[in-house]
């Protein structure tokens, strides 16, 4: 089954509730991308504005941010599904203190990579995550173009890993789902596609069924 995660980076900000809650019957989980305007360039959520969210999706934090260890704690208070964290801002080292930390909180926990760091720059770390984020964009801004050639990297992953879940984000819409899923992720990861459709229910249900 593939997971459909609609990214609130997308959402019309000052209708977040309204908006959440035209696509919560139909989504699997909701994620919460966190920038801190040094990993990328823009600035967004903190977890103070997640308290004021009601919704029961899972919710699961992308941290864009250089220093994750600072950021957990306030997340983890809220009962998230999922926390992931960039490897272009940890070592080796970090990560399984990050991992630990994550899990003792009660979430799982994710490693996420752009579009050009190598597989071998999680070798160490992929066996011991619930989840790899594969970005298909330069994280930091919605609504970029699909990078196709990560998909390699993805049917890499899948072929060692068949049972890890994959996740991608950026680019995603009812065309490139399907080379995604072909790929082997199973966790898709969309935002403008999906907030910007006249039919949300009915975007939602193509990126499942491509």
């Amino acid at each position: 089954m593939t997971l459909i995660t609609p990214s609130i980076l997308s959402c019309n900000l000052a209708r977040l509730q309204d908006e959440v809650d035209t696509i919560e019957s139909y989504a699997d989980w909701l994620q919460v991308d966190v920038m801190d305007g040094h990993f990328v360039p823009n600035l967004s959520f903190g977890a103070p504005v997640l308290r004021h969210l009601k919704t029961k999706l899972p919710l699961d934090i992308h941290l864009m941010v250089e220093n994750p260890e600072d950021r957990i704690e306030d997340f983890l208070s809220l009962k998230v599904k999922n926390i992931t964290f960039h490897a272009e801002v940890t070592d080796t080292e970090e990560r399984s203190a990050l991992v630990a930390a994550i899990r003792d909180g009660g979430a799982t926990a994710g490693i996420a990579m752009n579009p050009e760091t190598p597989i071998d720059a999680i070798a160490k770390t992929i066996e011991d995550v619930d989840l790899v984020l594969m970005m298909s964009v330069h994280p930091g801004f919605g609504g970029q173009e699909f990078m196709v050639n990560v998909l390699e990297k993805v049917r890499a992953i899948r072929e060692h890993y068949p049972n890890l879940m994959i996740q991608m984000d950026g680019g995603i819409d009812d065309r490139t789902a399907k080379k995604c899923i072909e790929a082997g992720a199973n966790n898709l990861v969309s935002g403008s596609f999906i907030f910007s459709a006249p039919d949300r229910a009915e975007a939602i249900a193509s990126l499942r069924s491509p």
